[in-house]
């Protein structure tokens, strides 16, 4: 018998088709289509970057749809007009920003995260819980702040590009935090020195 043909790829189906499956009883695809109905605009420019990459990459995922791929399972926007607490944050100075400054962490930074893999896993949160994060000003539109950084990003762009942020360090998002909690570098490791991350316009 012939070969049955090649399964289509996810993101080429949900582009040529315009749905999204999801699969009952599953979280991970629920809170997929949770995050579509939250970043339409930004789950939109992902899926067409997607469609339009893989016909190139000959059936070996390159860079940017790896920046993709981790940005939609692990996403999140960090609204803050702070210079100080955005320093703090790409710095990795996670006790300084989270213990030392947590109130006002809580009164000028918001984090929306928009990856579902996250989602999922905040339903039984740890903290080493990791996101890959871009900026915006406090008062922006989340989706479009995410949509216009990936417009944006530039060629060659890939997941090193995107500040990490132990999102489950964020002050009262889980139960028993202390000081001495961020100074744990299994969960809350401190930025490489000279990294470059690419923020948001």
């Amino acid at each position: 018998m012939p070969p049955s043909p090649a399964p289509q790829p996810y993101e080429l189906k949900v582009f040529e088709t315009g749905r999204v499956e999801t699969r009952p009883d599953n979280l991970h695809d629920w809170f997929n289509a949770l995050c579509w109905l939250a970043f339409p605009r930004t789950k939109a420019r992902m899926n067409a970057m997607h469609a339009a990459e893989i016909p190139r990459e000959g059936g070996k995922r390159g860079r940017l749809r790896d920046l993709l791929t981790i940005f939609d399972e692990g996403g999140a926007v960090v609204l803050c007009s702070n210079p100080e607490l955005v320093c703090l944050l790409t710095a990795g100075r996670w006790r300084e920003l989270f213990w030392a400054r947590r109130a006002q962490v809580q009164d000028e930074m918001r984090i929306r995260v928009l990856g579902h893999a996250v989602l999922e896993q905040a339903l039984s949160p740890r903290p080493g819980i990791t996101c890959k994060v871009v900026f915006g000003p406090f008062d922006a539109d989340p989706d479009e702040v995410a949509e216009a950084w990936l417009t944006q990003a530039p060629a060659g762009a890939s997941p090193r590009d995107l500040a990490p942020l132990p999102v489950f360090g964020y002050p009262g998002w889980t139960p028993g935090q202390s000081a001495m909690l961020y100074e744990d570098e299994r969960f809350f490791r401190p930025q490489q020195p000279g990294k470059s991350q690419l923020q948001g316009k």
